[in-house]
């Protein structure tokens, strides 16, 4: 029976047959599989295997590929580290809408997709990031520090606070595979070196000056010929954004001021002393204590633990004896390389500064007291308490005024918030009418407008009005919009009662700035074309000073003019040092427009090289580390560059 079912289970036909069943069931399977982008994924980074580098792509050999995806969630992470850091350095100029473009957005994946590009590089490297090289790294970082020293707790209490929050198990995967990541650019880049002979030639070029002589032309005359209809219609027609009228609104508003409200009534005495009692602990100077220490480390095995403590405690009773030199017993046995040469002295120390344990017993002793051994994870203590200060309370007479001034900021604020809380309850059952809500809680609605992002003014200024006002949100649906912050406890709402899209000024309104556009553009040219009718003379063969005298210009020598002075302006210096050195006894010459629509034609008749001697050596080694450090980001670029070119990078933008 299974024979039989076995050979008729066989051949060629029941082969066919069971590659048609499967095809339904690739349509099940995840995509990412056969070679797409995964549903939850934003980009995928494949490379072929290091014992196939030229293993065909297409499906199914793509399963011996090496696939690295980027998920949704890791680039909405990174995407908003993004936004955070813009906003950080935009501060109220950040426009959220305007960071939210595409461009923005794929140039945060492109850099997700060479992290991963070179990940993926060095797995096929065989690199592996050992446990004590990750270790040392977060030990290394000094958010995780205390006292310059790796603190446990502060490492916890960091990265549950962190964005996204971490456990240390998941920061430390994120450390090992970013130094994984590291390894192979980093390397380049470090690679990188500049020779001595290329130096000292930027050294020279840096250093360069130029004898320049400048004949300056006069300031053209305005064109004043007649403009014909065909002129300013082409015009027009082909600068049609240099007539546009510019987008406006007008909006109404209702600003929310706590300095403008009634004064609230100043506590009575009873109020202000139930508020010093319930916060007297702000009033009590911290106590501070004046210790020294004997520290004994202390091994991992029980062996070294209890020989230590054994020599703690010993000290601990030599410390004890009348006569004892504390100071001395730390310098010749502490193991604490911080305080060991000042006699195992620690200063003032405050609650909250040191290691429980030590915190502990210190703040239970009493001055000139020894105690120890002190058990922390640093080894043994030994302890002695040299001074108290701190820890009185200040009198109620003499903070009242602090506690009156503050009640009444309080009171203030409370009630400019409950005002405005109340104006915002009102505008949501109504969000597309302002002036009821406002009259309800007693304001003035106030007007503002027509005005541009160009002529903005009074609180249409202020950079988040501005944004709000030109919001396609409030432009488009008419509503309220959410209070915006002038400053501490001045707000304002807006809402846009009207819009006026960029658009086009008719001709016929637009006429005379045509006519003026047409005319300045014929000054320009008119400029020009004196300009290179002069260069073409100098060029020709006459000197600069020939034609200065029979031209009647104005020379203007510069002697050693400097590659780094914008003399006469940055455009007239960049002219003189891009023309080519003069050779043979001819000047090269060149033409410059000037700040004020003025020409000038140029003369450079010697070019003197930068002096080494006169570059520090200082100076020196510093230009040579910076090409070096060009070179070797060149290098690092180049190798991600061509990690590119070769490996399969595969974007879904859809899911951006």
């Amino acid at each position: 029976m299974l024979q039989k079912l076995r050979d008729k289970t066989s051949g060629w036909i029941v082969t066919v047959i069971l590659g048609l069943l499967m095809i339904p069931f690739l349509f099940v399977i995840d995509n990412s599989y056969l070679g797409g982008v995964g549903a939850q994924n934003v980009a995928k980074v494949s490379a072929p295997p290091s014992w196939w580098r030229s293993a065909p792509s297409w499906w199914p050999m793509s399963f011996l590929w090496n696939h690295h995806e980027i998920s949704v969630e890791d680039f909405r992470t990174r995407f908003e580290q993004a936004r955070m850091e813009a906003r950080q350095q935009q501060g109220d100029n950040f426009d959220p809408r305007e960071f939210e473009t595409t461009e923005n957005k794929l140039a945060v994946l492109d850099q997700l997709i060479d992290e991963q590009v070179v990940r993926l590089a060095a797995e096929d490297a065989r690199i592996v990031i050992g446990d004590e090289a990750v270790r040392n790294y977060i030990a290394a970082i000094p958010q995780f520090q205390r006292d310059g020293k790796f603190d446990p707790e502060q490492y916890r209490l960091v990265l549950a606070q962190s964005q996204p929050p971490r456990t240390p198990a998941m920061f430390d995967q994120v450390v090992r595979t970013s130094l994984q990541q590291s390894i192979i650019p980093t390397a380049l880049a470090q690679s990188g070196f500049a020779t001595k002979g290329e130096s000292e030639r930027l050294l020279k070029l840096l250093g360069e000056t130029r004898d320049v002589e400048f004949a300056m032309l006069p300031a053209p005359e305005a064109d004043t010929a007649a403009v014909d209809d065909a002129q300013i219609k082409q015009w027009y027609e082909t600068h049609t954004r240099d007539f546009m009228q510019p987008e406006s609104v007008s909006i109404e508003y209702v600003e929310l001021d706590a300095a403008r409200m009634p004064a609230a009534t100043p506590a009575d005495e009873a109020a202000l002393r139930r508020r010093y009692e319930e916060e007297k602990a702000r009033f009590v100077k911290p106590e501070q204590r004046l210790a020294s220490h004997i520290l004994i480390s202390a091994g991992s095995d029980a062996a070294a633990q209890k020989a230590a403590e054994a020599k703690a405690s010993k000290l601990a009773a030599e410390a004890r004896q009348p006569g004892a030199d504390f100071a001395a017993l730390a310098k010749a046995n502490s193991d604490d390389p911080g305080s060991k040469a000042e006699g195992g002295d620690l200063g003032w120390v405050e609650h909250g500064v040191m290691v429980k344990p030590f915190e502990d017993a210190l703040f239970a002793m009493q001055p000139g007291e020894i105690s120890g051994p002190v058990k922390t994870e640093f080894g043994y203590h030994v302890l002695k308490l040299r001074e108290v200060k701190g820890g009185e309370g200040r009198p109620f007479e003499e903070v009242r005024d602090q506690l009156a001034a503050e009640q009444l900021q309080a009171d203030t604020e409370r009630a400019f918030n409950e005002l405005g809380g109340r104006l915002v309850d009102l505008v949501y059952k109504n969000p597309t009418v302002l002036e009821s809500a406002a009259k309800e809680v007693g304001l003035p609605v106030q007007t503002l407008g027509p005005f541009t992002r160009a002529t903005a003014s009074g609180i249409a200024a202020n950079p988040a009005v501005l944004r709000a006002a030109f919001s396609d949100a409030l432009k488009e649906d008419g509503t309220v919009s959410d209070p915006i912050e002038l400053g501490p406890n001045h707000n304002v709402m807006i809402r846009v009662t009207a819009h006026t899209p960029e658009q086009a000024i008719p001709l016929a309104q637009a006429r005379e700035k045509v006519i003026a556009a047409v005319r300045a553009h014929r000054t320009e040219e008119a400029a020009k074309k004196a300009a290179d009718a002069l260069l073409a003379k100098l060029q020709a063969g006459q000197t600069l000073q020939a034609l200065a005298e029979g031209e009647k210009l104005q020379l203007l020598p510069m002697p050693g003019l400097p590659r780094s002075a914008p003399m006469p302006t940055a455009a007239a210096n960049r002219a003189v040092f891009s023309v080519v050195p003069p050779s043979e006894g001819k000047p090269s010459y060149g033409k410059v427009e000037l700040d004020d629509g003025r020409y000038a034609v140029f003369a450079v008749t010697k070019v003197t090289p930068g002096d080494l001697k006169e570059v520090p050596e200082p100076q020196l080694a510093m230009l040579k580390q910076q090409l070096s450090q060009i070179d070797g980001a060149a290098a690092a670029k180049a190798f991600v560059d061509g990690l590119r070119k070769r490996f399969k990078v595969q974007v879904q933008e859809s899911q951006l």
